[in-house]
């Protein structure tokens, strides 16, 4: 019905206002229609404010019974959170019909929250703008069913591939506008890593420095704890924490420092000496993290893409070049051996900003072919059935 995908839509855009805001809840937007006219509408601010149903119907009033909920993402059911469960709640409301996006893949909802709106006389769609639904909650959605973040690879970089001269000097590469637009990404996500070299280079800050969001975790993969006690990403320990992953010994003299100071050190190792990546998600999903931007050097890159943990890449691509294989390329180490397991971006974007072009898509798995990435993540998370 053309009537359900308009408020679907209106659902869909007011879920976005809480972007940055609710994690580790889901972006959740709702409209109440009643003979054809709006008579309510809200979306979630944060954990432990009220959800987006509750709010249009706090709106809607008496309106409310016998009319038609429009959400993004399916009413939860469950009591393991600080706010009561919506289904009560739209029941008690009286209302006739409910129509969902997507069925919420928490194993506490997932499905239940249907069947008891369902159960209690409520006409119940599903499925309206799902796969709109699925994009704009897939942190949410991969946290849910892996327990690991949701991971964002951003790099500005030259025409030929470039972040830096062979000096190093990379100030500034892009745009100001395509760096304020980096800076407004880290403010919607929950961590930002980066390698020691670019500790080490720049300095950075890592800040997303936005009034009305919080800033991230920073996040370092530092090996051998080179990280200096004076960098940024120490002293500035009042305005975001620092979590370091490490290979060293937590209980060295450098570590104790650095906890000292409020550093969280992480001390994790493999054969090869290597921060590796699966325990490192693995515990920042357990902190609570369920979305990470990396915004490494060319080593980070390279590990990150040939490890297979990236879920989507966004490259800032500036009119310049640095004409020369000793420039500081975007992507290091050792190359993919064959065409067949290259890299692949789906669902692929590309516009200007500033002078400068970005190019963001999704990644398809190494050694699959190329589809669209919704339909991949629907059928993964069996959210058609």
């Amino acid at each position: 019905m053309k009537e359900d995908t308009y408020y679907m839509h209106k659902a869909l855009l007011l879920a976005r206002k809480g972007i940055g805001k609710t994690s580790p809840n889901p972006m959740v937007g709702a409209v109440i229609v009643h003979r054809g006219k709006e008579v309510g509408s809200g979306y979630h601010e944060g954990p432990g404010q009220p959800r987006a149903e509750v709010i249009a119907l706090r709106h809607a009033g008496h309106a409310a019974r016998g009319a038609t909920l429009y959400t993004n993402l399916e009413p939860c059911c469950h009591t393991d959170k600080r706010t009561p469960p919506c289904t009560e709640i739209l029941i008690k409301s009286d209302m006739k019909r409910v129509v969902i996006a997507m069925k919420d893949p928490n194993p506490k909802v997932c499905g239940w929250g249907i069947k008891i709106l369902s159960d209690a006389g409520i006409s119940v769609t599903t499925g309206v703008l799902e796969s709109e639904a699925i994009r704009l909650n897939a942190c949410y959605i991969k946290y849910m069913t892996t327990k690991k973040p949701y991971v964002i690879l951003k790099t500005a970089m030259t025409l030929d591939g470039r972040i830096a001269t062979p000096t190093g000097e990379s100030k500034w590469i892009t745009s100001d506008a395509a760096r304020a637009e980096s800076r407004r990404l880290r403010s919607h996500l929950d961590a930002v890593l980066v390698g020691i070299g670019t500790v080490l280079a720049d300095d950075p800050g890592l800040l997303a420095n936005r009034k009305g969001f919080r800033n991230p975790l920073r996040v370092v993969i530092d090996p051998d704890l080179a990280i200096p006690i004076d960098s940024q990403l120490v002293t500035t320990l009042s305005d975001a924490p620092t979590l370091v992953f490490t290979t060293v010994s937590p209980d060295s003299k450098k570590a104790c420092r650095l906890k000292k100071l409020g550093v969280q050190v992480e001390s994790l190792s493999n054969t090869k000496g290597e921060v590796p990546w699966n325990p490192l998600l693995k515990k920042l999903g357990k902190m609570g993290i369920t979305s990470l931007l990396i915004e490494g050097g060319g080593g980070v890159n390279g590990r990150a893409l040939r490890a297979g943990i990236v879920d989507k890449a966004i490259f800032y691509i500036a009119p310049r070049l640095l004409c020369g294989n000793d420039a500081k390329a975007v992507v290091d180490g050792k190359a993919l051996r064959s065409l067949a397991n290259a890299v692949e971006l789906s669902d692929m974007k590309v516009r200007k900003i500033g002078v400068d072009l970005c190019v963001e898509g999704y990644l398809v798995p190494i050694g699959k072919p190329p589809q669209s990435v919704i339909s991949n993540e629907v059928r993964n998370l069996n959210l058609l059935k």
